[in-house]
C-alpha cells in the first residue's frame, strides 16, 4: 500500500495500515474544518462570488475554488476519532491544518491520546479571503495543531518555524480546500525526514502525498473523493523525485 492512493475513508486507511506496514512515521493532514467555516465559505451567492473573483483576481490562489465545498464539514466528535485511529499508528508527528474553531479540539484530542501538543500555530496566506461579501475581517489565517510522542528521539528533533507565511498567489489545483504545494513541501521538510513514511489521510488530490514524494520521503494517503483520487494518482505518476541537491531527476513543470 505504500507509495498508492487509496480511495477510502479515513477509517478505513487507518484499519489498512494496521494491516499493512503496521504504523507510518508521521501523519500530516488538511483535513476538513468545522461547519461553521464551510458555511460561511459557501454562503456567499454565486453571482456576487464570481463578481468578487474578478474584482480580486488574486484572491487565495486565484479565486478558482470558491465552489461550495464538496464533503462534509467535521465536529470535535469526528476530531477525536479521527485522533484516536491515527494515534495508534504513527509513531512520530502528527500535523494538522484546521480553524479556529476546530484547533482546540484537535489539541484536546492529541494531548488525551497521550502526546505532547505545541500551542497552535499560524498558517498565514496574504490576500486569502473565506469571505468575499466585503461584511467584515476576511481572515487569512488557518491553524497548525502540531503534535508529537513524549520520548526522546522527538523531542530532540530541533527548533521549527512558529508560523508559515505565504504571500500573493502561490501555487494550487482549482479544486475547493486545496492548499498551495509550498506550504505543504515546508510541513513535509519540517516533521519529516528523507525516506519517512508519510500519511495524509484526508489527502484530496494529493498534495500532501506530492510534496512527500518531491522531498524524497515515501507516501501513502487515501480519500473518499473517487475524482479527487484519480488526480492524485495523476499528478503522482507524472512527478519524478528530486535528487540528494535537490534538482528534479527529469524536467518537471508544476501542474498545479
Amino acid at each position: 500500500m505504500i507509495g498508492e492512493v487509496h480511495n477510502v475513508h479515513w477509517r478505513e486507511l487507518a484499519e489498512m495500515v494496521k494491516a499493512g506496514p503496521g504504523m507510518v512515521d508521521h501523519v500530516v493532514a488538511d483535513c476538513p474544518y468545522s461547519a461553521k467555516t464551510h458555511s460561511g465559505h459557501d454562503a456567499v451567492p454565486d453571482a456576487e462570488r464570481r463578481a468578487q473573483q474578478r474584482a480580486h483576481p488574486d484572491s487565495h490562489g486565484g479565486g478558482g475554488n470558491r465552489r461550495a465545498i464538496p464533503y462534509a464539514a467535521w465536529s470535535p466528535e469526528t476530531v477525536g476519532e479521527f485522533v484516536g485511529a491515527f494515534s495508534a499508528v504513527t509513531r512520530g508527528w502528527m500535523v494538522s491544518i484546521t480553524d479556529n474553531v476546530l484547533a482546540p479540539a484537535w489539541a484536546k484530542a492529541m494531548e488525551e491520546g497521550g502526546r505532547y501538543v505545541f500551542a497552535p500555530l499560524p498558517y498565514v496566506h496574504v490576500g486569502g479571503r473565506v469571505r468575499l461579501s466585503g461584511d467584515g475581517p476576511s481572515s487569512w489565517t488557518c491553524w497548525l495543531v502540531v503534535s508529537r510522542p513524549r520520548t526522546a528521539e522527538f523531542s530532540r528533533w530541533g527548533t521549527l518555524p512558529g508560523a508559515y507565511i505565504l504571500n500573493g498567489g502561490h501555487e494550487r489545483l482549482d479544486l475547493p480546500g486545496g492548499k498551495p504545494l509550498s506550504i505543504m513541501e515546508a510541513l513535509v521538510r519540517d516533521y519529516t525526514r528523507e525516506g519517512d513514511l508519510v500519511c495524509d489521510p484526508c489527502c484530496g488530490a494529493g498534495t500532501t502525498l506530492l510534496a512527500a514524494k518531491l522531498l524524497g520521503r515515501r507516501f501513502v494517503g487515501g480519500d473518499i473523493d473517487s475524482s479527487h483520487v484519480e488526480i492524485a494518482r495523476e499528478r503522482l505518476r507524472d512527478t519524478p523525485t528530486r535528487d540528494k541537491l535537490g534538482t528534479l531527476a527529469l524536467p518537471f513543470g508544476d501542474r498545479t
